[in-house]
This record gives structure tokens, sequence and C-alpha cells, in this order.
């Protein structure tokens, strides 16, 4: 059994010079060393990581590096790409690297080399995408493919629904694609007001196809289309990413054709760059969906092979660490400063939080410290206006990843040049502030310095890249997805299971059978539930 972590001499190394470091503002920090932004920056995959804002020293990062040494990351990182079971409580291999592998290496678990099953099935996604982007798949009259309605939830809606967001300016514009996930019927009602029957095509996302919601959805989806066309229809405007040919099969899609599989050491949120992407694939065609590929691989690599000091996922990682389990950051804000990423953060707080919020270690101990952080954020400038007040001159600590782009695909008058103009303005403001004798010198009068004072010293990283494309967009992707790997380890956690969603679903199950009952059911839950189920049945007739 592996010590607690907090209980290793590096992780007490740390604490005490969590106490140094309380003494340090980053003005200091700035002023001791010209070259800073130099000395603590580093480029991957197209991206640069500017981490000079942060609260650390090279002593502080020495001995985070220290850490992650003491904690085996580099043998657990390799033991990822090597398709061990390190899913332990699932006994899983985690391979979605595999997925976006675009080098002609074999890729082994279990002895099986999982590369040409996993090349085959994006060739079928391909061909079928190509046919809708074509025009050759047909509708049941006859007519092209004008809508993609994809129906899933978590890993099946968040991935491809931020991606086909972010990649807009790649994508077909007379293909419209969209998303419906929540199990309430506006979601689904909304989605297809406007749609045409005759022209609309379902993707329904399900691994075991019994997932709740979008079942419920894909139902309704079959409902709405048998409205104006007959049963045979189905296999003409419904296809599957599934795994269970059999309920495929039953609900009137054509399992050997247009089922496309994906496997179970793809958890479903890292399934981005499986079939799980194929309305993406429809959206931005094969070229690019082959470079955001490209942009993952180049991740990958680059966190498979560079050294931990020049590591961007690890330096991400690392910092987030020293952050929440040593000076008491409760979360962290993530805030692109791009239109096209406004889902970005709905989609990292998927994968964030559903692999880290764990609260036993890998033995099965409570751990003694915090893990995953609260992820949260907005596109700039919109949270300027929203909650950057908070992270300002709140009295708590918020590290925040600031994510921009030198060039705009909607190059409008000086908007880009303004949009980051805000965003080096903030970061800067931020590790910076403004003191009390800045203001009185400006001739503040007295009685408002209180209230204008910044403290500063609020940690930043900014992350920079030419565009926002299909390579880039996979690469910062695929460097939160190690980053969030990294933190795992550390802080000794299982990242790849989600056992937390389970008992929520359980209980609905039970509770929905209470709701639907002819007759009043004997209720066995506490007093709170007891009543809100009684009052929803007595109710809901309006």
């Amino acid at each position: 059994m592996s010590i607690v972590r907090s209980e290793l001499t590096e992780w007490k190394a740390l604490e005490a010079h969590r106490a140094e470091m309380d003494r340090v503002h980053l003005r200091a920090l700035f002023a001791a060393d010209p070259q800073r932004a130099e000395h603590f920056s580093l480029e991957a995959a197209g991206w640069l990581l500017d981490y000079s804002k942060n609260r650390i020293t090279k002593t502080t990062l020495g001995r985070l590096f220290a850490l992650a040494r003491a904690c085996d990351l580099e043998p657990a990182r390799d033991a990822m790409f090597g398709g061990e079971h390190i899913n332990a409580t699932e006994d899983r291999a985690v391979l979605h690297t595999a997925l976006r592998n675009r080098s002609d290496a074999p890729v082994y678990t279990d002895g099986e080399d999982v590369m040409p099953e996993v090349r085959a099935v994006l060739e079928q996604v391909f061909d079928f995408a190509e046919r809708v982007r074509s025009g050759s798949w047909k509708g049941h009259t006859g007519k092209p493919v004008r809508a993609v309605v994809n129906l899933g939830i978590g890993g099946s809606d968040l991935g491809p629904c931020m991606a086909c967001e972010a990649l807009k300016a790649f994508s077909r514009r007379d293909i419209s694609v969209r998303f419906v996930s929540n199990v309430d019927g506006t979601h689904f009602a909304e989605q297809v007001r406007d749609l045409d029957p005759e022209q609309t095509l379902f993707v329904v996302a399900s691994k075991s196809f019994t997932t709740q919601e979008t079942m419920t959805n894909a139902h309704s989806a079959r409902e709405w289309l048998l409205a104006s066309l007959p049963e045979q229809a189905v296999a003409r405007h419904f296809v599957a990413v599934s795994t269970n040919a059999e309920l495929v099969s039953r609900f009137g899609i054509d399992a050997e054709r247009n089922m496309f599989r994906f496997w179970d050491w793809v958890g479903g949120r890292y399934s981005l760059c499986s079939a799980i992407g194929l309305p993406l694939v429809v959206a931005i065609g094969r070229e690019g969906f082959e470079q955001l590929l490209d942009g993952f691989h180049a991740m990958d690599r680059h966190f498979a092979e560079a050294s931990l000091e020049r590591n961007l996922p690890v330096v991400m990682a690392l910092l987030g660490v020293w952050y929440h389990s040593f000076l008491g950051a409760e979360s962290f804000a993530v805030l692109p400063y791009d239109q096209y990423l406004h889902r970005l953060p709905a989609y990292l707080q998927q994968a964030d939080m559903e692999s880290n919020g764990k609260g036993a270690d890998r033995e099965g101990r409570p751990v003694p410290y915090t893990t995953g952080p609260v992820l949260w954020g907005e596109p700039g400038t919109n949270g300027q206006h929203a909650f950057y007040q908070l992270i300002h001159q709140g009295t708590r600590l918020i590290p925040c990843d600031f994510i921009g782009f030198c060039r705009s695909h909607n190059a409008l008058g000086d908007h880009h040049a303004k949009l980051m103009a805000n965003i080096f303005a903030q970061t800067e403001a931020l590790a910076f502030g403004k003191t009390a004798e800045e203001l009185r010198a400006e001739s503040t009068p007295e009685p408002l310095v209180p209230f204008k004072c910044f403290e500063g010293n609020r940690p930043t990283n900014t992350l920079l890249a030419d565009e926002l494309n299909p390579y880039s967009l996979g690469a910062l992707v695929a460097a939160y997805e190690h980053k969030i790997f990294c933190q795992g380890i550390v802080w000794n956690i299982l990242s790849f299971d989600q056992w937390g969603v389970q008992l929520g679903k359980v209980l609905a199950g039970k509770i929905l059978a209470e709701l639907k009952a002819a007759a009043s059911p004997d209720l066995a839950h506490d007093s709170s539930t007891n009543a809100l189920i009684r009052r929803f049945r007595e109710r809901r007739q309006g």
C-alpha cells in the first residue's frame, strides 16, 4: 500500500515553502527577474504557455517536480500509453490517445493491437459523413439531409457540441448540426421545431443504447419522424454510435451498416476522437477532422516524450496542485477570449470534475487533502462584465487560464485588437494590481482609496496560439486532458471512473415509477422527498 501523499517528504517540503511564498508578491518577482516571462514560458504543438504570472519561483517549481517524481508520474504516464489497466475499479485500459494515433506505431492492450479496428471505424465514419455532405445519402423520400441532430448526453454530447461550435468557421453552413442532451422535453422540442423530417438525420449516441436521457429523446425523435413518414423511414433517418447491436436493430437502425462502435477503454469524456465525433465530421469534413486528430497527436507526443520541466500539461497540472492543495484555492476559471470557444468551459467541467472529483485514494482511503477543483468560466469579454470583480477584489484565490489567438476568423475593424488588448490587460491587472500609493499619486480622494485598491498577486496562465483551427483545438483539448491525468496521479486518485453519478440514476429510476403510478404509491423516502413526490403528483395536471 502506497504512502498517503501528504505524508511524503516532498509534500511536506511544499507545505513549508508555502509559508515562505505567503510574503512574496508578483511585483517583486518580476522586478527581481527582467527575463521572467522567458524563464517561465514554454511552447508545444503550436501553443505558447506563459506561466510567469504565477506565485512561484524556481524553488517552487523544483519542489513541484520533485513531488511529481515521488508520485511516479512518469511511470504512470507510460502505463497509460502502454495500455495497462489503469482504470482499476473497472479493470480497463485508458487508450483515448489511440483514437488519434497518427503514427504507424501499434497500440497494445491485453496483447492486441487496437489500431486496425480504430482505423476501420474511423474510415466508416468518414465514408458515412461524406455521403451526408455530398447529398448521396438520401432520406426516405429521396431528399438530402439538411439537419443532423445528435442525441446524447455527457461525453456523447459535450465534446462534439463544443467542437462544432469551436470550428464553426470551418463547417458546412448548408447542413445544420444540432445537439439534444437534456431529458427536459423542451430541449428536444425547440431543437426540431423548424426542421423538416424528410431532411433530418438523428445520431443516437449511447454505448449501451440504454442511457435514460438519450433513449427518451431517441424515442421522441422516432415518434416525431413517424408522425410524417412511415415506419420504414427510421432506417434512413437514424444512425447509432453504440456497441449494442441487438437494441440498435430493434430500434429500426441497420446495425451492420449504420452503427458506429467504440470501446470500453474510451471514457465518454475522452471520446471526441472516436465515432462520437460523427456530427463534427459531418460539419467540418474528413480533412478538418484529420487536422484535429493531428493536433491531439502532437500534444500527446509532447506529453509522452518531453521532460517534466519542459512539459506543458505537466506544468499546468503542477501549478494547479500548488494552488488547490497548498494555497487553498477552491476553483479555477477558464476564460477563452474567442466566442467560438464559448462551450469550452462546460466541456472542461465534465473532463475535470468527473475525473478528479474523488474523495478516496487508489487504496480506498479517504484523502486528507483537497482534490478536484470547481471549474468555471465564460468567454471574454463577457466575463469581465459579470464576475471579474470577484477575481480582482474578492476574498477568494481564483487561478485563471486565459486563452487567446493572434488572428481572428472575423476581422471586423479593430474588434480583435480590442479583444486581445483586454486579455493582456486583465492578466497584467490581476498580477500587479494597484497600490494605495499609486492611487494617491493620481489624486484619488482618500475615502475612495480602499475601494479602488487592487491587491494583485492573482495568478494567471496565458495560452496563446496563432489561430483557432482544428489542429490548435485538438492540441488544446489534449493539453487539458493530460493536465487532469497528471493531477490525478499526484493526488493518488483514480481519474477514469465516475461512480459518483450512479446513485442518483438508481434513485431516479425508483422515483420515476412512483411519479407515474396510477394509484398513490407507498413512499419510503425521507420526509422531504416524500412530500415533493406527493406535491408533484397532486399538481402535475395543472
